[in-house]
């Protein structure tokens, strides 16, 4: 799947009948409503902020963007579900949980002397609101506090909570005046030898950006990133080091191969980075994510002996052909290319295990990617799903056969699986997982 645009409290595994037929209702929307958001980022006299703070507040996964207002004092006009006409600042553009404000730009003379106030509420893709605002808060700020923020972008763990990405993805809290970003690959940490050389460096516009190249290798990789100036020269200093590990010396017995919709993201605003969106994060048994956005069945020959290979799993669940089949590639492409993958396990003593492909829905991928869908989608995905019937595999299209759509409730943008999305895909695979091993194991090998 091409990569999810970042428009930037774990949830429970819900107990969802296999076959499904969901529908938020207009009482389930008004909860959403009624519910405030919980800011974090708490301030006082004694524990103030520097002048260029990050704040920070909970995830909603129902949310693609927020909005977020600034008061010079407490306002009179401040109710939980309407905007105040009282704010100093209010930005919509907030595409993540956390906002580097500008109150150089609002509040310059208050800096240091006086309290400023704060409150956030979460929007959909449309702009309505599905929360209520947070309580408002008090934002001190101190000119002895370190004003490290607009000099060094804060940056987030890619897979901390998740599977291993083979390809990561970086992404980092965005300071306001930013330009463009670099970040710098290492296989030793940077800060402990300062001679230390970049394995890669990239560049992105965007608080984040994902890697085109496989990290794997003996031990950990490091990163870190800095923002730049509109000439690409330095603007901060490098953020502190964060690091990850696809070592196949460890030993992973079940690797996931696939594009986006298991590389992880959805709801339009999120993207691998956030384990809530992958569907790995829900499964019963450790498995490492050699899956690649935008992946297609050519593509998915083309890196299974630089990507697999290498890890040689026990067990391959696979999960490939959507891109390719929306895209107008017939099925019986789609399936010689998936019965050459299998032949390939095979040869190399590794065991494939299918995944059936879960429907789509043309008219949301439209609205929000502006991507056409081939006019008889479902026909080849039927006869692809057909095919893996045949094969050793796990039914994930079937927990999902109760509408001919994929539901919006489950996928906003018609193509990537929301929470509840992945967390029912990845339900199937548990419920069919020792099933499907013993099958897999009977599986002659070339």
């Amino acid at each position: 799947m091409h990569h999810l645009r970042r428009l930037k409290i774990l949830l429970p595994v819900l107990s969802l009948p296999l076959f499904l037929s969901l529908t938020i209702s207009e009482g389930d929307e008004a909860l959403y409503a009624k519910t405030p958001l919980r800011a974090i980022t708490e301030t006082s006299t004694l524990h103030p902020l520097s002048f260029s703070p990050i704040l920070n507040w909970e995830k909603n996964v129902n949310a693609t963007h927020y909005e977020i207002e600034f008061f010079r004092e407490p306002p009179t006009d401040c109710y939980p579900d309407t905007s105040s006409s009282e704010a100093a600042w209010r930005s919509k553009d907030v595409y993540a949980s956390s906002y580097n404000p500008p109150l150089f730009l609002f509040a310059a003379d208050l800096l240091g002397r006086a309290p400023l106030y704060w409150r956030v509420r979460a929007l959909d893709f449309d702009g309505t609101p599905v929360s209520l605002f947070s309580a408002l808060m008090p934002l001190y700020t101190s000119a002895a506090a370190t004003p490290n923020i607009m000099t060094v972008p804060l940056p987030i763990a890619s897979s901390e909570f998740t599977a291993p990405l083979l390809y990561p993805v970086y992404h980092w809290v965005r300071p306001y005046r930013a330009h463009a970003f670099e970040v710098a690959l290492y296989a030793e940490e940077p800060t402990e030898n300062p001679d230390a050389e970049p394995l890669d460096t990239m560049t992105t516009r965007l608080s984040e950006i994902y890697d085109q190249k496989p990290r794997s290798g003996p031990g950990f990789f490091y990163w870190r990133v800095r923002s730049l100036d509109e000439t690409g020269e330095p603007a901060s200093d490098w953020s502190p080091v964060l690091k990850f590990r696809n070592d196949p010396e460890d030993g992973w017995e079940i690797a996931v191969f696939g594009d986006s919709i298991s590389h992880g993201g959805g709801h339009i605003s999120y993207g691998p980075a956030d384990h809530e969106f992958s569907w790995l994060s829900y499964l019963d048994f450790p498995a490492i994510n050699l899956s690649m956005s935008g992946d297609t069945s050519e593509t998915m020959l083309d890196r299974f002996e630089a990507d697999v290979l290498p890890f040689h799993p026990r067990y391959l669940l696979i999960m490939n052909g959507t891109n390719s089949l929306r895209a107008g590639v017939s099925a019986v492409e789609v399936i010689a290319a998936l019965d050459e993958l299998k032949k390939r396990c095979l040869a190399n003593d590794i065991r494939p295990i299918f995944l059936t492909l879960p429907p789509i829905n043309p008219e949301n991928i439209a609205r929000a990617f502006d991507e056409p869908t081939a006019d008889d989608w479902q026909t080849q995905f039927s006869l692809v799903n057909t095919f893996l019937r045949t094969e050793v595999h796990i039914d994930v299209a079937a927990s999902f056969s109760a509408q001919p759509l994929l539901p919006t409730e489950l996928a906003l943008d018609g193509l990537h699986e929301d929470v509840l999305g992945k967390q029912l895909i990845a339900q199937t695979v548990n419920r069919a997982w020792q099933q499907a091993k013993q099958e897999a194991d009977q599986l002659p090998m070339q």
